[in-house]
């Protein structure tokens, strides 16, 4: 099993590194700069976490938080922001990547020719390789930053998957968290294709980077598990206040509804606002996901209130009754500990026969 857990450790940073610097090279190949392979070094980050992991938690995860999927966003977030910024001045035709992927056809049979004759197998490997690379260089633009933010999201859920858990976090909440991410994840790239293919917002240099920053802000809950996950608190004299206790009870449903109010569909309500409200920009597909943003946030707001009530109405019940509101924030070990308590007395009675049973022969004789 420590096997396993290595192997899934070292195979998923593996993964984050070479689409970073596959995000890295397209970013050189546009630019025609070789100084962007700098931000190739953004990976000796990554590496670092990997070695402290492997050393320190023996390459599981840590509780709350996933520092490899904070440091894979770090990698590939700078790359996907200058490809969006130079795909702004960068137009394909009617059909992108479909003429040119299919024109290298020929340059394949030619050097599988030419491999025949002198060098061999070895070096027609390595001629296949450069036409493949010639070939991937020819699609267009657009297609290729397309391509690198859904694998990036596809990435980000698989990674998750195959990251060793911690020892805080059950596999039944690890499920949860994925099927989250996924709908998180379309959530996301719908907002980004479909705000920067407006042909109005390309002209706006501004609008691009506000757009741009509002989804990298959503990409922050990605290394978070508190959507699943209670906080723990103890019930202390200190935690018994009000808001402390909603906060203790209800602490995944709230990280949940501040996610989806705070980090994304609030932020992408507004931004698709101001897009229909300041600049006029109007289509089907832009008054559609306006809609949805408005009814998700509407319906996270009801769940507050229904949240709140409920717990305002336990509170009372309580303070009537005259029970002190503790906070269930461990009901599990809170039920060991029960289980446990009342296992403890069983066996004292059993141990200790009843005072009445022991005499009860004397009195007879």
């Amino acid at each position: 099993m420590e096997l396993m857990v290595l192997l899934n450790a070292l195979v998923t940073r593996l993964l984050f590194v070479l689409h970073s610097l596959i995000g890295v090279w397209r970013v050189t190949a546009v630019k025609k700069e070789p100084k962007y392979w700098l931000l190739a070094l953004l990976n000796l980050l990554l590496c670092l976490e990997t070695g402290l992991t492997l050393k320190f938690k023996q390459g599981r995860g840590y509780k709350w938080f996933s520092p490899a999927i904070f440091l894979y966003l770090i990698c590939i977030v700078p790359s996907l922001w200058l490809l969006e910024i130079h795909h702004g001045t960068q137009y394909c035709g009617n059909e992108p990547g479909a003429v040119q992927v299919n024109v290298s056809n020929q340059d394949f049979n030619q050097s599988r020719e030419s491999s025949h004759g002198n060098e061999g197998t070895d070096h027609h490997i390595i001629q296949t390789a450069k036409v493949f690379v010639n070939q991937l260089s020819t699609i267009c633009e657009t297609v290729w930053t397309l391509a690198l933010h859904q694998t990036f999201l596809l990435l980000l859920v698989v990674g998750r998957w195959l990251l060793p858990i911690g020892v805080e976090i059950t596999r039944d909440q690890l499920s949860q968290l994925l099927l989250m991410f996924v709908g998180t994840a379309a959530d996301i790239l719908e907002f980004a294709s479909e705000t920067l293919d407006i042909e109005d917002v390309r002209k706006n240099y501004a609008l691009i980077n506000a757009i741009l920053a509002v989804w990298t802000w959503s990409m922050l809950q990605f290394p978070l598990d508190l959507a699943v996950q209670h906080i723990g608190c103890k019930p202390s004299a200190s935690a018994r206040r009000i808001p402390s206790l909603l906060l203790c009870r209800y602490s995944a449903e709230l990280w949940n509804i501040g996610v989806s109010l705070f980090i994304q569909d609030g932020p992408f309500f507004i931004v698709r606002s101001i897009l229909m409200g300041h600049f006029r920009i109007f289509n089907q597909m832009l008054v559609f996901f306006t809609a949805k943003n408005i009814l998700v946030v509407t319906l996270q707001l009801y769940r507050l209130a229904v949240i709140t009530l409920d717990f305002r109405t336990t509170v009372l019940q309580k303070s009537r009754k005259g029970e002190v509101c503790c906070c269930p924030c461990e009901p599990y070990e809170a039920h060991v500990h029960a289980i446990g308590h009342q296992e403890n007395e069983m066996k004292e009675f059993v141990a200790v026969p009843p005072k009445e049973e022991s005499q009860a022969p004397s009195e007879d004789h």
